[in-house]
């Protein structure tokens, strides 16, 4: 009896402290306000070649040879792929005998000619008979043409079966190998001029203004060097999806050399752009957060947000940072309230904090 008594004791005497623990996590919120003014601001974006083709098969048949690969640095009119052209050959000879045959129809029709003009001087056969040989010898010599350019054809399919090289470049894919069937218009592998390089960025629709007033553009490309384009160009219309506007920054062709040499840097890397100055300074507009607040986990982004007394989590899509700000895309509305801790957010019982 007396041990049940100081048990009992024992938790009186610890209801405090675990009172106290048991207390809600109190995280600190901030609203969501403005878009700040910023002087400039940096974007990611990717590099793309000014002239990249995709090289496709103009004729039927197993691909004999594949003599390049991804990478491979090519010259115009070299060997990119054979492909079997016994179908081909057959074609050809096919035309050779038709040219054989019109030939000797058309000799023989010249020959036919010749002995009824002779027999029409003669007075043996009549003017009826020489316009019917005349209409013959024409026949016979639009057959040789026809045939002559089915030779032609026969002959320049042929030389489709070998895959030449449009012009100097670089191997950027294969999307065959040895021993599969090509088909007319079938995609064979794709190559592009390393010389001449653009940087292409999807700019938010808010920022196009900023855009066009920067005095400064600059591009650092993916072994660090920093270049600034020839050209920029503001493609017309807004993505109505991402609401994005698609900018592509010219580099200068020494840029685009030296980073061709570079195995690191070619189309598909991405690399950084920077849009800085202009006459007054830019106002971005939208609304901003502040960067500690964004909770980012794989390819989820997302803030706590305050909903009575407890938080609620919301998926947000976010610009490019600005110091210790991020611009708000989608996702939030101006005066909503988030938490500056998203960790202790999260917690099962995190409450906002009175503003």
């Amino acid at each position: 009896m007396v041990s049940k008594h100081l048990l009992l004791l024992a938790l009186s005497a610890s209801l405090p402290a675990l009172s106290a623990w048991a207390q809600p996590v109190t995280v600190p919120t901030v609203p969501v306000g403005a878009g700040q003014a910023v002087g400039s601001f940096d974007i990611e974006g990717v590099l793309q070649a000014q002239q990249q083709v995709t090289v496709s098969a103009q004729a039927a048949g197993r691909v004999l040879l594949l003599a390049v690969k991804a990478g491979d640095r090519i010259k115009a009119g070299q060997v990119l792929a054979r492909i079997d052209d016994r179908e081909l050959q057959a074609g050809v000879a096919g035309g050779d005998a038709g040219v054989a045959q019109a030939q000797a129809a058309l000799l023989q029709a010249e020959q036919s000619a010749r002995r009824t003009q002779d027999l029409r001087a003669q007075g043996f056969v009549s003017s009826a008979a020489v316009d019917g040989v005349t209409a013959q010898l024409k026949a016979a010599q639009a057959a040789l043409q026809q045939a002559q350019a089915g030779r032609s054809q026969a002959t320049l399919a042929r030389g489709f079966a070998t895959v030449l090289a449009p012009f100097d470049g670089v191997v950027l894919s294969t999307q065959v190998e040895a021993g599969e069937l090509a088909l007319p218009g079938r995609a064979l592998m794709t190559v592009y001029a390393p010389g001449r390089l653009r940087a292409v960025v999807q700019l938010p629709a808010s920022r196009s203004a900023a855009a066009r007033a920067a005095t400064l553009v600059e591009v650092t490309l993916p072994d660090g060097q920093q270049v600034k384009p020839v050209q920029r160009t503001e493609l017309p219309g807004t993505d109505a999806v991402s609401q994005t506007v698609e900018w592509r920054l010219d580099l200068p062709v020494a840029a685009g050399s030296s980073a061709a040499g570079n195995p690191a840097a070619q189309p598909g890397q991405p690399v950084q752009v920077r849009f800085a100055g202009g006459a007054a300074v830019a106002v971005l507009p939208g609304l901003s957060i502040p960067a500690a607040a964004v909770l980012r986990r794989g390819e989820l982004t997302a803030v706590y947000a305050a909903q009575g007394e407890r938080f609620v989590l919301k998926a947000v899509r976010l610009g490019a940072p600005q110091g210790d700000s991020v611009p708000v895309l989608a996702g939030l509305k101006a005066g909503e309230r988030i938490a500056t801790d998203p960790v202790r957010a999260g917690l099962a019982d995190a409450k906002p904090a009175s503003p």
